[in-house]
């Protein structure tokens, strides 16, 4: 049987002004941005891919109503990561399957871009799940009918996304939408109390979908979720330290990860409000 949901194609991060964003990401990742596009209605794109998924950077640019939405959401939240779309291979079918499973999908619309770096085109079909059944976090499934142009990491740059983590007040329905309704691999279910937390680890597309419930604090079960952080995967962890170190970044001292063979440091701010670590992980 084939599966719903193939990975994570890619993470939306709303920034107030396109050009100084994808600087500040070409900067952190150390990789330019595959795509640059300004679409209809009043958003600007930039895209940067990594192995295993694509961050893409959205901006209001000029006037229309999703540069107003833009703004208004901006105003609101500030920026950050706002929106999580899910790979399909079968967009008509998770379509009818995510009917069923009441998740409210609306209509596949196709969608179209062209780069401003290159002037190639690509196209792609999505729909929407219904708010009310994603916890808050606007959630897409689409499927891309031509792929991002391949990119080779430079030496010292960010190769894949390790893991992203969502924070949830509500642990049982997390695995609901995650695990029975979009159908990602629950790896573990665990409460950690040395931490504090219970952590959810679903596997897709080659990353963790790591889902976080704060233990002994109080939590409204009917609140939203929220895109909480990034973890960046590299070769050479103590390389990408003194890159980001040379580049300006507040960066904190290597230490050791939770995960057995792993090391980590943290971003402390300029990621445009984005919790971030790098990881390196040692060969197997």
């Amino acid at each position: 049987m084939s599966q719903l949901v193939t990975g994570l194609d890619h993470i939306v991060l709303v920034a107030p002004e396109i050009d100084s964003a994808a600087a500040v990401y070409e900067a952190l990742l150390g990789r330019p941005p595959v795509w640059r596009a300004n679409g209809e209605g009043g958003a600007a794109t930039a895209i940067f891919r990594v192995a295993n998924t694509s961050l893409e950077l959205m901006a209001p640019a000029g006037e229309g109503p999703l540069a107003d939405r833009l703004r208004e959401i901006i105003e609101a939240e500030g920026p950050g990561l706002k929106t999580l779309a899910f790979g399909t291979a079968d967009i008509a079918a998770a379509h009818h399957k995510l009917t069923r499973r009441g998740m409210g999908p609306q209509d596949m619309v196709p969608g179209e871009s062209t780069n401003e770096l290159d002037g190639a085109t690509r196209s792609w079909k999505r729909f929407r799940c219904a708010d009310d059944q994603t916890s808050g976090i606007k959630t897409f499934l689409i499927q891309p009918e031509t792929p991002l142009p391949p990119q080779d990491a430079p030496d010292g740059a960010v190769v894949a996304l390790d893991h992203i983590v969502i924070d949830t007040p509500n642990p049982d329905r997390a695995l609901g939408l995650y695990g029975a309704r979009l159908g990602l691999d629950l790896a573990l279910d665990r409460n950690a109390p040395q931490w504090k937390t219970r952590f959810l680890f679903f596997r897709t597309g080659g990353l963790t979908f790591e889902v976080i419930h704060r233990l002994g604090e109080t939590h409204d079960p009917a609140g939203p979720d929220r895109i909480w952080g990034l973890t960046w995967e590299v070769a050479d962890l103590a390389a990408a330290h003194a890159r980001l170190t040379a580049a300006g970044f507040n960066v904190s001292e290597l230490r050791k990860g939770r995960k057995p063979g792993s090391s980590v440091f943290t971003v402390r701010d300029g990621t445009m409000g984005v919790p971030t670590l790098f990881i390196a992980h040692e060969p197997k």
